[in-house]
């Protein structure tokens, strides 16, 4: 069993994957690596990312880095779960650079969505701190899940009536 991720091994994993990829891409953190680095938690169980786009060497990066760091990564983000919001790119926030490789948080609003449509105490928790650090708004998030709302058919895992309710008592619409 691995160690538990802290911000200097997160920020350790951010630099040896920009020193050991070679060439330009984009990295997105998602999960409890945003949490850790807005300071919501002291640490994670793993490193949950998306690459878009994947720099060269990105696979082979993450097979040597997990072992040399001894770190769980899991390729993971919100659009696995839920349908992609769309401009989430744009809305993702600047972290750093190492090497040719941006680093970012994937999308607080997608993160907040897929959080809420999960409902964990830990994800509900890190939706009141996206909203208490300004990360997102309330009517910006129901008017985003209205957008993907016709989409979640292709979800079928998903309650489209469940998550629209868990979607507006948050953000104390409908009621």
């Amino acid at each position: 069993m691995r160690p538990p991720v802290d911000i200097a091994r997160l920020n350790d994993f951010m630099v040896a994957m920009g020193r050991r990829t070679t060439g330009t891409g984009h990295i997105y953190l998602t999960g409890g690596a945003t949490a850790l680095l807005h300071g919501w938690r002291p640490m994670t169980v793993d490193v949950d990312m998306k690459a878009d786009p994947e720099p060269s060497g990105y696979f082979e990066s993450i097979a040597i880095i997990k072992n040399e760091l001894s770190l769980n990564i899991e390729l993971a983000c919100p659009s696995d779960f839920i349908p992609e919001l769309p401009n989430w790119r744009e809305r993702s926030l600047f972290i750093a650079r190492h090497g040719q490789v941006d680093f970012s948080h994937y999308d607080p609003y997608s993160q907040a969505l897929s959080k809420l449509e999960r409902g964990h105490s830990r994800d509900l928790a890190d939706v009141d701190a996206m909203l208490r650090d300004g990360l997102i708004r309330k009517k910006t998030l129901l008017g985003l899940f209205d957008q993907i709302e016709p989409l979640l058919i292709r979800y079928p895992a998903l309650d489209p009536q469940s998550f629209r309710d868990v979607v507006e008592i948050f953000c104390g619409a409908g009621t």
